[in-house]
């Protein structure tokens, strides 16, 4: 894995300003990470994590478990939910039916499927659901597939390439990713003071709701506020989300996970003058 600290002892972001778009719940990770890294990290939570507006189309594909031949999760949020749901219904994932297998989207969902005793049994090499699919261990043809997401804004590229396989997909909400109200004072006043050299977005949501609030904040000219900003994504479609609505993305993450984040921000601000 690569290790953003640099060589001769220099944090490689010592004197950066970097604001971590995370959900709320989900910004202690990262500001480690970053902390590390030497950066001063300003919190800019993009996503209030909720549950969907009903239970019941997850807590009727739950109840059903043993039908199904796979459980594919490609956040943390959804195991968390499906393991709420289940141990409501009186079970775990760990206690799932035998002839249920787990796979998961990334890093960060393998890791919480382990800390529930319940080991994804597949976890492609990359850590985006497109990476799952060109890598499936088994042929989708008459699988019977359950896919807990976000309600909305959600990638069906799973359910559809997994359909278009032969396989019959259950995709039910399990979660909801919400707006919050308003930026944090502190990064709004770094925004407005130029003070700020990143910023960076974990999801396309991430990159929505941030583009909402800082509309709400600084208003028609908003966009100017990143100007001479970073804009540093962890995956092709969070990239593909920036380049719509900011106009550009100026590094992406490799690996798609939080040590890529801070290793594409050191090399979007690497040549870059040290804000006064």
């Amino acid at each position: 894995m690569h290790n953003p600290i640099a060589a001769h002892g220099v944090p490689p972001l010592q004197g950066r300003t970097v604001a971590v778009t995370r959900a709320e719940q989900q910004l202690g990770e990262a500001r480690r990470l970053f902390e590390q890294a030497g950066a001063t990290v300003l919190d800019c939570p993009a996503l209030v994590i909720g549950p969907p507006d009903e239970w019941g189309p997850l807590d009727d594909a739950l109840a059903e478990l043993e039908e199904f031949h796979w459980l594919v999760v490609s956040s943390s949020n959804g195991v968390d939910a499906v393991e709420q749901r289940l141990q409501r219904l009186g079970g775990s994932l760990a206690r799932r039916p035998r002839s249920l297998k787990i796979a998961a989207v990334g890093r960060k969902t393998a890791a919480r499927l382990e800390a529930l005793g319940a080991p994804a049994d597949f976890v492609p090499p990359q850590f985006v659901a497109d990476s799952l699919i060109d890598h499936f261990p088994v042929s989708g043809w008459g699988l019977r597939l359950l896919l807990p997401r976000v309600q909305s804004g959600g990638r069906t590229v799973l359910a559809e390439a997994f359909g278009e396989a032969g396989a019959r997909v259950v995709e039910v909400a399990a979660y909801e990713s919400r707006c919050p109200a308003a930026l944090p004072a502190a990064t709004a006043a770094a925004l407005a003071a130029g003070a700020v050299d990143a910023i960076t977005f974990s999801s396309g949501k991430t990159v929505q709701h941030t583009a909402q609030l800082l509309e709400q904040q600084f208003g028609a000219t908003w966009q100017q506020q990143l100007e001479g900003v970073a804009l540093v994504s962890i995956g092709p479609q969070t990239s593909h989300t920036c380049r719509d609505l900011l106009g550009r993305v100026d590094a992406e993450a490799v690996p798609h996970d939080l040590d890529g984040l801070v290793g594409a921000c050191v090399q979007a601000l690497n040549n870059q003058p040290l804000k006064a």
